[in-house]
């Protein structure tokens, strides 16, 4: 009867031993996967404010002017270049 016991409580104690290592491999990958996850946000976030400020300096008024003079040769309108409508004339 004892060498039954005995038998029982050794494959409950490695019955035990094998759910704490189970256990302690998927905290461990979690932790590892959480790691990623916030490099991969830390990541996100510096490119985040990269684009913010691409975008602060693509859209300044003197910046697009430029561009525009540069590349459409546009100009600035002048009184004496300004056309009215007005409506009954042809």
């Amino acid at each position: 009867m004892s060498g039954r016991i005995i038998a029982v409580f050794a494959a409950a104690l490695v019955g035990c031993a094998l759910s704490v290592v189970n256990a302690q491999y998927q905290a461990r990958s979690l932790f590892i996967e959480l790691e990623r996850a916030q490099a991969a946000s830390r990541q996100l976030d510096i490119e985040w404010a990269q684009l913010q400020l691409d975008q602060s300096t693509l859209g300044k008024n003197a910046r697009i002017e430029a561009n525009a003079r540069r590349d459409l040769s546009m100009v600035q309108v002048t009184p004496a270049r300004t056309q009215y409508l007005t409506p009954g004339t042809n």
